[in-house]
This record gives C-alpha cells, sequence and structure tokens, in this order.
C-alpha cells in the first residue's frame, strides 16, 4: 500500500465532527493526562508516573495519556476479570492522536478469560476493551477471552490497526451506541478498523452471535473495515444487521477483506444456529447502501455474500467467493432487492447464486450446477487461477496476502475481462 493511499485510509478516522452531546455531558470524565509518552508493564503500579523506570497500570495509563502522546505497553499477558472502559471525554484530537502499542514490538495480550459468564438473555456480559472515547489509534494489541465483545467501539474517528480479537463470548470486534438512550446522530461515526484479524469466537448459550467483525444494530456513517481477516467464528465473518426497534443504520464499507471457514471454531465447535456468513449485509428488510470492495469469501459454512433480506444497493465490486454453503447456501445469495454487482467471480459451490431481477450486474461470473450462469455466460473452471488451495497470510505491512490462491492465471479469460479492463474477481499481492 502506497503511502499516498494510507494516509487517505488514516484521515477517515481523523475527520473532525462536532456532536451535540446534551443530557448525556455527565458521563464525561476528564483525564488526568501527563506531558509525554506512558510506559505500562504487567507488574506496573497503579500509582506510578508511568515513566520507563517506573511503569503504571494499563488502565491508569488510559487517563493519564495526553492527546498526540503514545501508551506503551511492555511484552506480557494482562490479565482482567472486569471490562476496561476509556470514558467519553477521554479524547485526543484530530491532529494529535492518544495511541496505544506495544513497546518495542513485544507482544500483548488483555486476557479477560476470567470474566463471569451469564445467559445474554437474562444477564449484561462485561466486555474487553470498550472505547467511548474519540481519536484513539490502538495498534498491535490481542484482547481474547472477554465475555462479551472483545473490543467494543462506541466513540468516533478512532484507528484500530493490526488488532487481534480472539475467543471472545460474543463477537470479537463491534461497533455499536454506548448507550440504550443514545440518539441516532449520535451512534459511532468514522472509524477505521485496519488490518485487523478476528477468529474463534463463541457464544456459549446458542452459537449464533459471535461473529468475528460487527457494525450494526447502531452505527453512524463513515466506518470502514480494510484489509481484515475473519475466520473460524461460530456465527459471521461480518454482520451488518439491522432491525426495525432501532431502524436503519448508515452504510459500512469493507474493502480489501477476507472471511473464511465462519460457522464452526477451529476445534470444530458449531451449532444449528450458528450462520456461517461470510459476508451478512443486512437485516429486518432495512434498506442499506453498504458497500463491499476487492473481498474474498470461502469456506464458509453458509453464504459467501448475502443481502440477508436487505432490500437496499448494496454495492459490491470485484469480490470472489469460492466454495462456500456446506449447508444450503451459495457464493452470492441476493435474492431481492436492488443490489449492484460488477467484476464479482463465484466459483463451486452447494448451490446456485441468487440474484434479484432487480439487480444492476455487470461483468460477472455467477455459478449454477451447470457451471454457465452469469453476465459473461462462460465456463470458470480449475485453469482459470493459479492455485484453488487456500492460503491467507499477511504482507509486511499489515496487508493480506492470498499468494497464488484465487489469483487468475495468466491465460484465464477473465483477465481484463471486467468493466473499465479490469480484472474479474478480487486481486491480493504478496509485496516482495
Amino acid at each position: 500500500m502506497s503511502k499516498k493511499r494510507l494516509s487517505k485510509l488514516i484521515a477517515l478516522c481523523v475527520v473532525a465532527s462536532t456532536i451535540s452531546i446534551g443530557s448525556f455531558s455527565s458521563n464525561l470524565v476528564k483525564a488526568d493526562a501527563v506531558n509525554g509518552d506512558v510506559y505500562v508493564s504487567t507488574t506496573g503500579n497503579a500509582n506510578a508516573d508511568g515513566t520507563l523506570n517506573n511503569p503504571t497500570t494499563f488502565e491508569a495509563a488510559l487517563t493519564k495519556v495526553a492527546p498526540g502522546g503514545t501508551i506503551y505497553v511492555m511484552g506480557g499477558t494482562y490479565t482482567y476479570n472486569n471490562q476496561i472502559t476509556i470514558q467519553r471525554g477521554n479524547d485526543g484530537q484530530a491532529d494529535k492522536l492518544k495511541n496505544i502499542q506495544p513497546y518495542e514490538g513485544g507482544k500483548v495480550v488483555l486476557d479477560f478469560s476470567s470474566e463471569t459468564y451469564g445467559n445474554p438473555s437474562k444477564v449484561s456480559n462485561a466486555r474487553g476493551l470498550q472505547v467511548n472515547g474519540n481519536y484513539w489509534h490502538v495498534k498491535g494489541i490481542e484482547v481474547k477471552g472477554a465475555a462479551d465483545n472483545g473490543i467494543y467501539v462506541a466513540g468516533n474517528n478512532n484507528l484500530f490497526e493490526l488488532c487481534e480479537t480472539d475467543y471472545n463470548r460474543d463477537a470479537g470486534f463491534q461497533v455499536g451506541r454506548y448507550a440504550k438512550n443514545v440518539p441516532s446522530n449520535n451512534w459511532p461515526s468514522n472509524n477505521l478498523i485496519l488490518n485487523c484479524t478476528s477468529h474463534d469466537n463463541a457464544d456459549p448459550d446458542n452459537g449464533e452471535d459471535a461473529d468475528g467483525f460487527a457494525c450494526k444494530l447502531t452505527v453512524g456513517p463513515g466506518n470502514v473495515f480494510k484489509g481484515c481477516i475473519s475466520h473460524h467464528n461460530i456465527d459471521d465473518g461480518w454482520d451488518l444487521y439491522a432491525k426495525k426497534a432501532t431502524g436503519a443504520i448508515a452504510p459500512v464499507t469493507i474493502e480489501d477483506c477476507v472471511a473464511y471457514n465462519n460457522g464452526a471454531t477451529s476445534n470444530g465447535t458449531s451449532t444449528a444456529d450458528s450462520d456461517g456468513n461470510g459476508f451478512k449485509l443486512g437485516g429486518d428488510k432495512i434498506a442499506v447502501s453498504h458497500v463491499v470492495k476487492n473481498c474474498v469469501s470461502f469456506n464458509n459454512k453458509k453464504h459467501g455474500f448475502t443481502f440477508n433480506s436487505n432490500p437496499g444497493s448494496i454495492s459490491l465490486t470485484n469480490c470472489t467467493g469460492y466454495n462456500n454453503g456446506s449447508s444450503k447456501g451459495s457464493n452470492f445469495a441476493f435474492n431481492n432487492g436492488t443490489a449492484i454487482l460488477t467484476n464479482c467471480l463465484s466459483y463451486k459451490s452447494s448451490a446456485n447464486d441468487k440474484i434479484s431481477a432487480n439487480a444492476t450486474i455487470k461483468s460477472n461470473v455467477f455459478w449454477s450446477t451447470d457451471h454457465k450462469k452469469g453476465t459473461t455466460q462462460v465456463l470458470c473452471t480449475d485453469k482459470d487461477f493459479v492455485s484453488i488451495t487456500p492460503y491467507v497470510g499477511r504482507n509486511a505491512d499489515g496487508t493480506i496476502d492470498l499468494g497464488d490462491f484465487l489469483k487468475l492465471s495468466s491465460t484465464s479469460k477473465f483477465v481484463g475481462a471486467g468493466v473499465g479492463g479490469a480484472n474479474i474477481g478480487a486481486t491480493f499481492s504478496a509485496i516482495k
């Protein structure tokens, strides 16, 4: 990724916004900030000044760091039995983010496995790290084992980079409002989730809630997922569900992302209620025009990409679905609505792709049992790809590398055959 492109992406999460807080001002907290950076260790003291030689605790550091400063977290596992919250009012600035990152590249794990879990229909379970503040940059942190979400974002203009959420007991990473009485104009907006990974999240009660990434129910405009990987979550890879009780959410953008093997964890845990969609793009027949670009979905239990009753103009461009639907699913499921599909490629599935008659379709190759359904009306075969052996990795800069997996061969009829002379399907490249 070029520096120019990355700068544009980061700018998405640092656009200043004016928010009317009204009656919610009583929840604001003021940070007891110190100048410069703050250091944290597993043996730190909450009353320490947070220098390199006298580190403080992770929780204490959150209210010590000033805008533009960095909390350096020394490598190790930090164990908690309670939720950690960055409170509203504890904010950075558009040009001075508050930063959290490992010290000298150490492995940092926030482990919430000792949190008590109760039936979600009866109790409210604690999360791991909840970010209600604005203008934070959280980088390179693993959050695991929470009784609810691993990371929950309720603030605005935040950047989460190279984070990992795993083995949590609800969605690994979720964006949503911080309290039930928050109006839609104060729902979280302009957050960028960049090159993060979420896997093996599973809810013990019924197995139908723990997605890899969820940006649903109560989210504002400008939320973006780029370069993220979601795999082996008991429910869906991505969930953009909306419901009538709270109304439409703002459009979400998902770009350069991969979802695979969702619907069961890596040890095979699954239930009859585990949906297993790669990208679930709606709910409750509420129209929202989400945007999905250059994404791959493969080996998921049900659908690779699904409108999930969203009748809106969902836009999918240069997306590839492969071998989804072991449980009566397909690579692309857009039975109704006005979706716009451009340069998308579908290959091998247990069921035919379903595309609405009202959809706009341009230069796509869809899958059916006779292998020939699609706007190009041509046959896709193994020979169109360099390899169909799954491989998912990351380049040194954090971007996704699929190696030769689902890479079009030089002789493929789909090279340059899309709208504007683009290839059909997604493209991921290794950086040498």
